[in-house]
């Protein structure tokens, strides 16, 4: 499975959070299956983006594309690092 981590400090986590929930049919149409959010333990300013999608070329096309680059900036997001990843192994413990 196909995976994309994104990890971004941002201006104000409220401000950011609602974009993020505005453009969800958007991920969605771009092949975003599923995500999830975390932020550092001190810094709630600071969100990690972790995602499933249904490819990572979908994945990149989306991130990388003009409209997002715009979308970022509107959202505060400051210097966004991006970590595209393909899963080997699974479990539980």
């Amino acid at each position: 499975m196909p995976h994309v981590l994104i990890i971004h400090e941002v201006e104000a986590y409220p401000a950011w959070k609602a974009v993020f929930d505005r453009a969800a049919d958007r991920r969605k149409r771009a092949g975003e299956i599923s995500y999830q959010l975390l932020r550092y333990d001190t810094d709630a300013n600071t969100i990690v983006h972790f995602s499933a999608w249904s490819s990572l070329e979908n994945a990149r096309r989306f991130f990388e594309s003009p409209e997002l680059v715009e979308l970022r900036k509107a959202a505060g997001v400051k210097a966004p690092n991006f970590l595209y990843l393909q899963e080997i192994e699974r479990g539980v413990l």
